[in-house]
């Protein structure tokens, strides 16, 4: 899930400054894909893996609630939690923001927020899951 989430929004930011979407984009983007990856890794398995589901549990309930919404609100909080994280880390190594950057990160947070919401929620998610469960289902056989 790290990866599609971080090539995409790599893609769109890069998109961003470049004044819209262009081929050399999806090549462009494995080069951040190699610091960016392994932040967001590293943020989602020590910090926001579980915190997430702390929060989603404060709405949902397992065994009670359907399972979607259970996906939904653990996919909402990991985006609440991760877009200001990653996109603090971006304005950092990547923005050049000097002493504007609690600006420039705020700004680069409320771009990315919503396009993060909606690829998690729409696309990256419903894709990973699927791939992953087409690969239980087939070691499972």
């Amino acid at each position: 899930m790290a990866f599609v989430m971080v090539y995409a929004m790599i893609c769109y930011n890069i998109a961003l400054n470049v004044g819209g979407m262009q081929n050399f984009v999806f090549l462009a983007a494995f080069k951040e894909m190699v610091i960016m990856w392994p932040i967001a890794i590293a943020l989602e398995l020590i910090f926001v893996g579980r915190l997430a589901q702390r929060l989603a549990f404060r709405f949902v309930t397992p065994g009670k609630d359907p399972a979607i919404m259970l996906i939904l609100a653990i996919s909402a909080m990991s985006v609440c939690l991760m877009c200001p994280l990653m996109s603090f880390a971006a304005t950092l190594l990547f923005k050049d923001a000097g002493k504007e950057v609690v600006a420039v990160w705020l700004q680069t947070t409320a771009m990315n927020f919503p396009m993060a919401l909606c690829w998690q929620i729409f696309f990256a998610g419903p894709l990973v899951r699927n791939i992953f469960g087409f690969f239980v289902r087939k070691i499972s056989k």
